[in-house]
């Protein structure tokens, strides 16, 4: 499916004051000194599910440029169902150390971070069967989309092994000094088929026509993880309507339903609800501009993140399919503005605007709006790019030099997504990167930005 609707751009703002935006906020144990969030996107630079330096500096940038609190990307549990990719995330005793360093570049650096927990369901993401043998695709019904088959729908046993898997990644998050998780129950992985009735046929206690039914997994796995965690450590939850399957896709079709799953998972433990959507100024319902995220505040305490093409054109799945998306500036924020102060929601997560420029954040408060840098589709973020990756920025005169070595790197290795000759392709990049060291030389050391870090 393909994302076919541009979005006329607003007409740009004469000015814009973005300073009720610096206000620090507490959650538990965390005081964040804004309520800027970059949010967990994928940017397939792990090995065997660990991040290497790339992903530690590419977050600890964004914190210099000015965003209180990281997400990580999507990062599996430990479970032999939850993912066989081995270049997306995970959270294991082999990877604790490399996730350890970029908690730690992200302190340093003057922001928080959670580890984003998932696990991928029944959405078929292929990957390398070798490096995980046992992987079987469990989900509530063995379905990824409404009538479309896809692995088998998990025993309650195995629903329990699941649950207790996102409770060790939780701990392993806190031990390693993250200062919480986010559950990822949203576009339509395991937690999100568990919410959407299309997905979740099941009869023995997480499933029925009740949204309240359908949350009872989920409720379950917050609960257990706020347990088993210390008074400090934060809770978040992301949930969304919207599917990468299915952009129509609802697990709620009224308020009051909404308010019933907001409820119920907040007394369960959540602390932070994520409310995933497409473009954050979108109504949800007829009869009030609320969207999403601005009904979930209605019916909670809890601080709400909204998210949704903030300083963009064009949607994620938009730029997924490679649309470029117009980077707006001063369009629509003065609309985001007036929902945040009208209290539709606490913080705002900038995805692909962060993406395309880490100074995004200072530059939009220090009004050069002229000097950021858009966002492309061409920018490290989904990529499926094995051997790739080797840039920060496609701009930079790394990304020059280190292309010719991709390209022989890929063509050495028979390198194609997904999968691939996976020691063949490790031998392949690490000669590319030595030629990109002679060439170029060891990447600067960057201090921080002057002005940069509000507060």
């Amino acid at each position: 499916m393909r994302v076919t609707d541009i979005e006329e751009t607003a007409a740009p703002a004469a000015d814009y004051d973005i300073t009720p935006l610096l206000q620090p906020l507490a959650i538990r144990g965390l005081r964040l000194r804004n309520r800027f969030v970059m949010p967990g996107m994928q940017r397939y630079w792990c090995a065997d599910g660990a991040p290497d330096l790339r992903l530690r500096e590419y977050y600890r940038r964004r914190v210099l440029g000015g965003a209180s609190l990281i997400i990580s990307e999507s990062c599996a549990v430990d479970h032999p169902s939850a993912t066989k990719n081995p270049t997306f995330a995970r959270i294991s005793p082999d990877t604790r150390e490399a996730w350890r360093s970029c908690v730690a570049g992200v302190h340093e650096a003057g922001g928080a971070m959670f580890l984003q927990l998932w696990h991928q369901g029944a959405v078929n993401y292929g990957g390398d069967a070798e490096s995980n043998p046992d992987f079987v695709a469990l989900s509530p019904s063995g379905l990824s989309h409404p009538g479309e088959s896809f692995g088998r729908a998990a025993t309650v046993a195995e629903l329990d092994s699941i649950k207790q898997s996102f409770v060790q990644g939780a701990l392993d998050a806190e031990e390693i000094g993250a200062d919480g998780v986010e559950l990822h129950a949203a576009h339509g992985f395991l937690l999100d088929q568990f919410l959407w009735p299309g997905t979740n046929l099941r009869t023995d206690g997480y499933g029925g026509p009740a949204i309240t039914d359908r949350a009872a997994f989920v409720a379950e796995v917050a609960a257990a993880v706020r347990a088993a965690t210390g008074p400090d450590f934060v809770i978040s939850v992301r949930i969304s309507q919207w599917k990468e399957s299915d952009y129509d896709a609802k697990i709620v079709e009224k308020p009051d339903e909404l308010g019933d799953l907001v409820t119920m998972l907040r007394a369960a433990g959540a602390d932070i609800f994520h409310v995933s959507a497409r473009r954050f100024w979108k109504p949800e319902w007829d009869g009030s501009d609320l969207s999403l995220a601005g009904w979930a505040k209605s019916f909670t305490d809890a601080p709400v993140i909204a998210i949704g093409s903030i300083g963009l054109d064009k949607d994620v799945m938009a730029s997924l399919n490679g649309e470029e998306a117009e980077q707006t500036g001063a369009s629509r924020i003065d609309e985001l503005m007036r929902r945040f102060n009208r209290g539709d929601f606490d913080l705002v997560a900038v995805g692909r605007s962060q993406i395309g420029d880490p100074e995004w954040i200072a530059k939009m408060t220090d009004h050069k709006i002229s000097d950021i840098r858009a966002f492309r589709s061409g920018d490290p973020w989904l990529s499926h790019d094995v051997v790739g990756g080797l840039r920060e920025q496609p701009g930079d005169r790394r990304e020059a030099a280190a292309r010719p070595g991709r390209a022989v790197a890929e063509e050495r290795a028979g390198a194609r997504w997904p999968g691939g000759h996976r020691r063949e392709v490790d031998a392949a990049v690490a000669e590319a990167r030595v030629a990109q060291h002679d060439r170029v030389g060891a990447p600067q050391v960057e201090q921080p930005l002057a002005g940069s870090v509000r507060s």
